[in-house]
C-alpha cells in the first residue's frame, strides 16, 4: 500500500472514531433484518433534544432513498436517553439491504428478505450440545461420569450411596445440573418440534456428533435431557432434584478438566439431592414447601416426550407414560414448590409457584390419556394464578416464578370447554407488561432482573401463542418489539445470543470458561440479559476485563455488558436458549397460525397429529 494512501485511510479511519466519539443519537434496529411482510420499527435514541418528523429507507447498493417515513412516535426520557423515537417503516415490502436515516443520524445496513430466520432455531441448539455432561460432543471428551452420591433421602441409611445420573446439561456456565431448569428446557424443545417441525434439520447425531441419524436434531436434544430425567427418576417416589451445589464455585475450568471433590472417598462424584418437600440446605436453608413444582416439571416433559417420541422410538416412548403419571401423582399427594440447595452461600433458585407445572402436566396427560379428571384439574389449577406473577411486577427473586411463560394456559385455550377463559389468562398477562412498558420507546415492560432475556423471550412466546389460539393481532407491534430487542432493538445496539448474527453486534465475550480459558466459541447461548443498575452496583465479585464498548449507553436504571467479567448480564443459560427454540422455529416456518404451519410442512412421522384441533 502507498505511503500517502495509508496515511489518509488512517485520517479517514481517525475522523469516524471522532464521529463516532461525539455521537449523540443512533437508530437501533434488528441486526437480522426483518420479513417482508414484518412490523418493521427501529428506533431513534438521543441524549439531544432532537425532534425528528420524517425518515428515510435507503438502498444500501445504490444509496438511492425507496421510502420516506412519518410515522413516528415520540417519548420522553429512558435510561441513558432524552428522548426516543418509533420510527415505523412496515409499509415498506420489498426485499433487499438497506439503511434508516433521519437528519444526520444512521442506523446500521439491514436485510428486508423472507428467509432471516432460516436456520436459527437450529443455530442455538449448538449451545445445548456444548452443555452436555457425560459426554460431551463439543469437545469430544467426556466430564462428570462418576455423578453421583445420594444427600437427604428419605432413608437415611441411603445417604452417601452411590446412583448412576451422569447425563444432561450443566446450567450455565458453572456446572451444577438442575431438574426444574434441565425439565423446562426438554418440555420448550419437544413443544417447538410439535409446533413447527418443518424447521429443524438433521446434522447431527444422537451422541451430538456431526452426522444425520433419521432424527431432528432438536429431538435428539430433548432425548438427551429426558433419558437423564429418566435417571432421577429411579422408582415410585424416588425424584431428585440437583446435581452438585455452590462449592461448584472454586475456580474457573473446563468441565473435563473439574477436579472439585465434594466429600472424602467419593472420588470425583457429585452431590445428588432426593425430593423430600421439606426445607434443605447445611447452613442456609431454602424455603422448599413441597414438591409439585418439581413433580409437575417431570410429568409434563415424561407426558409430552411420550407423545412426540413415539413415532421415533415407540418401546422408550411407552415407557415415559406411566413415570408422567406417577409424577403427576406424586405432586397432587404433596402440593407445594421444592426450591434448589444453598450450600455455603444464601443463593438458590427461589421458586415460589407450582400450580403452573400441575396445570401444564394436567394438560399434556391429557393429551395421553384423555380423562376428563385431568381438564378439570387444569382450570382447577389455572384459576389459582390465572397470570404468572412476575408479568407486570417491578422485581422479583432469584426465578421467582418460574418457568417464565406457562403453556398450560395455551393448551387450555385449545380445550372448547374453556378456552376463552384460558385465552382471558395470556391477554391478562400481557396486558399487564405492554402497560408497564408503554412509556419507553423500545415497549419494553419486563423487568430487569436477573436473566431478564429469559423474560422476555416468554413474553414472546405467550405473544405467539395467544395470537394464534385467539386470532387477536392488537399486540403485534409490541411482540415485534421484544423480538427486534433480542437482535439489537435495544439501547446496547446488540444481539443478545452469542454470535447470532455473527458479522453483526453480539456477544462475542460471554461469562464463559469455554471462551475465556479455553478460547472457544460458543454460539448460540442467549445470555442472562440488561440488569437494574441497582442490583448490578450490589454484586460481588465483578470485574470488567476490558474497556466497556457500551459505556455511553449504561445508565441507573439498566446495564449491560459484553465482557467475561460481568457473570449477571452476559452469562449464557441453557434453559433460556432452550427456551427461544419455539419462537425462533415459529419465525422460520413464517406463520401467523402455527398450527396451520404444521400440517402444511410436516413431512416426518405422523409424530404430531395429537397436537391438531
Amino acid at each position: 500500500m502507498k505511503a500517502s494512501l495509508k496515511k489518509n485511510l488512517c485520517i479517514g479511519i481517525f475522523l469516524a472514531g471522532v464521529y463516532c466519539a461525539r455521537a449523540q443519537a443512533w437508530i437501533r434496529i434488528n441486526q437480522l433484518g426483518y420479513t417482508e411482510g414484518d412490523i418493521k420499527v427501529a428506533v431513534l435514541v438521543t441524549k439531544e433534544d432532537l425532534n425528528v418528523a420524517e425518515f428515510s429507507v435507503v438502498e444500501a447498493a445504490t444509496q438511492k432513498t425507496v421510502f420516506k417515513g412519518t410515522r413516528i412516535n415520540t417519548f420522553g426520557a429512558y435510561a441513558a436517553f432524552k428522548k426516543g423515537f418509533r420510527l415505523n417503516f412496515s409499509a415498506f415490502h420489498k426485499p433487499g439491504k438497506y439503511y434508516i436515516k433521519a437528519g444526520a443520524v444512521q442506523s446500521p445496513v439491514f436485510a428486508i428478505s423472507n428467509t432471516i430466520y432460516d436456520g436459527t432455531a437450529d443455530f442455538i441448539l449448538q449451545y445445548m450440545r456444548q452443555q452436555r455432561t457425560k459426554y460431551n460432543p463439543f469437545l469430544d471428551d467426556s466430564c462428570h461420569t462418576e455423578d453421583g452420591f445420594i444427600v437427604y433421602h428419605k432413608n437415611p441409611r441411603k445417604d452417601s450411596t452411590r446412583i448412576d445420573v451422569a447425563g444432561g446439561w450443566h446450567d450455565a456456565s458453572d456446572y451444577l445440573q438442575y431438574l426444574p431448569t434441565s425439565a423446562n428446557a426438554t418440555y420448550q424443545l419437544l413443544f417447538a418440534y410439535a409446533m413447527n417441525p418443518g424447521s429443524f434439520a438433521d446434522e447431527y447425531d444422537a451422541s451430538g456428533r456431526k452426522g444425520k441419524n433419521g432424527i431432528p436434531d432438536v429431538l435428539d436434544e430433548a432425548r438427551w435431557g429426558l433419558e437423564w430425567m429418566v435417571k432421577m427418576n429411579p422408582g415410585k417416589e424416588e425424584y431428585y432434584n440437583q446435581i452438585a451445589d455452590d462449592r461448584d464455585h472454586k475456580g474457573l475450568r473446563l468441565p473435563n478438566k473439574d477436579t472439585t471433590r465434594y466429600a472424602p472417598n467419593m472420588g470425583l462424584s457429585r452431590p445428588v439431592y432426593f425430593i423430600t418437600g421439606q426445607p434443605q440446605g447445611p447452613k442456609y436453608k431454602n424455603r422448599t414447601t413441597g414438591v409439585a413444582s418439581s413433580a409437575g416439571k417431570f410429568a409434563s416433559a415424561f407426558a409430552l416426550g411420550a407423545q412426540v417420541l413415539k413415532a421415533y422410538d415407540p418401546v422408550f416412548a411407552a415407557s415415559l407414560v406411566p413415570k408422567a403419571k406417577a409424577a403427576y401423582a406424586f405432586g397432587q399427594k404433596y402440593p407445594g414448590t421444592t426450591q434448589t440447595i444453598p450450600f455455603g452461600a444464601p443463593y438458590f433458585y427461589e421458586e415460589d409457584n407450582w400450580v403452573d407445572d400441575m396445570e401444564l402436566a394436567a394438560q399434556t396427560l391429557y393429551k395421553t390419556d384423555p380423562q376428563p379428571r385431568y381438564l378439570e384439574d387444569a382450570m382447577a389449577y389455572a384459576r389459582k394464578e390465572p397470570v404468572t406473577p412476575w408479568m407486570g411486577a417491578d422485581t422479583a427473586h432469584h426465578y421467582q416464578w418460574y418457568p417464565f411463560v406457562n403453556l398450560g394456559h395455551y393448551w387450555g385455550s385449545r380445550q372448547p370447554a374453556h378456552a376463552a377463559e384460558y385465552r382471558s389468562f395470556m391477554q391478562q398477562g400481557i396486558e399487564r407488561v405492554k402497560k408497564r412498558g408503554a412509556g419507553n420507546p423500545f415497549l419494553m415492560g419486563v423487568p430487569f432482573i436477573w436473566c431478564s432475556n429469559n423474560l422476555t423471550v416468554g413474553l414472546l412466546t405467550q405473544l405467539s401463542l395467544y395470537k394464534e389460539a385467539s386470532g387477536d393481532r392488537q399486540y403485534e407491534e409490541l411482540e415485534a418489539a421484544m423480538r427486534d430487542w433480542l437482535f439489537g432493538c435495544n439501547p446496547w445496539g446488540t444481539s443478545m445470543i452469542v454470535d447470532l448474527p455473527e458479522s453483526g453486534i453480539a456477544p462475542k465475550d460471554p461469562h464463559s470458561a469455554f471462551t475465556h480459558i479455553g478460547h472457544y466459541k460458543i454460539s448460540g447461548g442467549l445470555v442472562d440479559g440488561p440488569i437494574y443498575g441497582s442490583i448490578w452496583n450490589k454484586l460481588i465479585g465483578i470485574k470488567l476485563y476490558k474497556e466497556d464498548a457500551f459505556a455511553a449507553f449504561q445508565s441507573p436504571l439498566v446495564i449491560y455488558h459484553d465482557d467475561f467479567g460481568d457473570y449477571s448480564s452476559n452469562e449464557p443459560t441453557m434453559d433460556g436458549t432452550a427456551s427461544l427454540s419455539y419462537y425462533l422455529s415459529k419465525l422460520q416456518a413464517g406463520c401467523v397460525d402455527s398450527i396451520v404451519t404444521v400440517k402444511r410442512v410436516y413431512n416426518g412421522p405422523a409424530a404430531v397429529k395429537i397436537f391438531k384441533k
